[in-house]
């Protein structure tokens, strides 16, 4: 079966842990640790978290990941 993955990115406050909660509510799994690194640009800590699923058909790279 194969499988697709995605980073999640977004700012460290309380939407990072919705948006990897709702992929994980769609059947996406975490893979590997979250990371945080600080953005200097904009002054803020920002965090990340790859996901994976596996998916009935062939992948194709026009998917739409999130819609998955």
């Amino acid at each position: 079966m194969p499988k697709i993955y995605r980073l999640l990115t977004e700012e460290d406050t309380s939407a990072f842990c919705h948006k990897v909660s709702l992929a994980l509510s769609k059947g996406w799994e975490l893979h590997g640790s979250p990371a945080y690194a600080f953005d200097a640009a904009s002054g803020i800590m920002r965090c990340a978290q790859a996901v994976t699923k596996d998916i009935e058909t062939e992948y194709h790279p026009d998917m739409k990941l999130g819609q998955q």
